[in-house]
């Protein structure tokens, strides 16, 4: 009943302009943040790691936002969910669109990291360009169909589950579908190497290096950010990586991560500070989140 009552809401709140849209959707987010007492948890541990310079009052100040622009994403996806292919547009803008036309000539990687804004962008670019990504299966079945449904609307995506690994991902470069790639998320130590994080040791992928060295495929990465207000949302590419990968696979991940660093930097509370990116520690390292 739950789950079915926040679809209607969402629903129903998809018919608002977005500056109303924003404007609860950042309400929900700060009510988020009193109930969500393990999320809040987490998210302060993360923010605690990344910035140890803040004080105590600012971190929670941060991660306080964080929460609001969480809040707002999630209720503006009803836009992606159930609006047409006009309105998608108008939410969500393209730019730096040349540097991904620039490496259209060879199999293209566009690097994702995961900001709040991620599916806006993802869905924004399906509807001019059909792509390939990774897909993990929501543990409710209605909630998994409503966002398999919203993700594959236009530009039917090709989307590869976690357990079928990279090879359709690799057949995909090779026909020319450029690759929607979320690599910062902590899934264990398997295919991982410990680089850092704003100095912390995470577990990280190394597909990102892998990937572009086998497939020849240029890295574009790719950042969706949220604007003020009612302003919808940008999606960014940057210029192709030079020199990548290079003869060092740990170089080429500690490369991203310091790229996602950056960005970070630039719009800190839309990074996804709920996720456990520091859960998978180093051998005889204590768990950083007291479980």
């Amino acid at each position: 009943m739950g789950l079915r009552l926040g679809l209607a809401v969402i629903w129903l709140i998809h018919w608002l302009p977005l500056p109303a849209q924003s404007w609860i959707g950042r309400v929900f987010g700060q009510i988020l943040y009193g109930l969500a007492r393990e999320r809040r948890r987490v998210a302060r541990a993360n923010i605690g790691l990344c910035f140890p310079e803040l004080a105590a009052a600012p971190r929670e100040v941060l991660v306080r936002r964080h929460f609001r622009a969480f809040g707002r994403s999630l209720l503006e996806c009803g836009v992606l969910w159930w609006s047409p292919e006009e309105r998608v547009r108008r939410l969500v803008r393209v730019e730096g669109i040349e540097h991904w036309q620039a490496a259209r000539d060879r199999p293209v990687i566009w690097l994702a990291p995961h900001f709040v804004g991620l599916d806006m962008g993802g869905i924004r670019l399906a509807t001019e360009q059909r792509v390939v990504s990774m897909y993990a299966h929501q543990k409710d079945p209605r909630f998994d169909a409503v966002l398999y449904r919203g993700r594959t609307r236009f530009q039917p995506p090709l989307l590869v589950s976690r357990q079928q690994g990279l090879r359709p991902v690799l057949r995909a470069l090779a026909q020319g579908l450029p690759f929607y790639y979320l690599p910062d998320m902590d899934f264990g130590p398997r295919d991982a190497i410990f680089v850092p994080f704003f100095g912390v040791p995470a577990a990280t992928v190394t597909a990102l290096s892998r990937l572009a060295r086998i497939s020849g495929a240029a890295v574009v990465p790719c950042v969706t950010r949220q604007l003020p207000g009612g302003g919808g949302y940008a999606v960014r590419f940057y210029p192709a990586w030079e020199n990548f990968p290079g003869e060092d696979v740990e170089a080429d991940t500690r490369r991203m991560n310091a790229f996602i660093e950056e960005r970070v930097r630039e719009m800190p509370e839309q990074y996804f500070w709920l996720h456990k990116r520091f859960k998978t520690r180093p051998p005889g390292e204590a768990r950083l989140y007291d479980e």
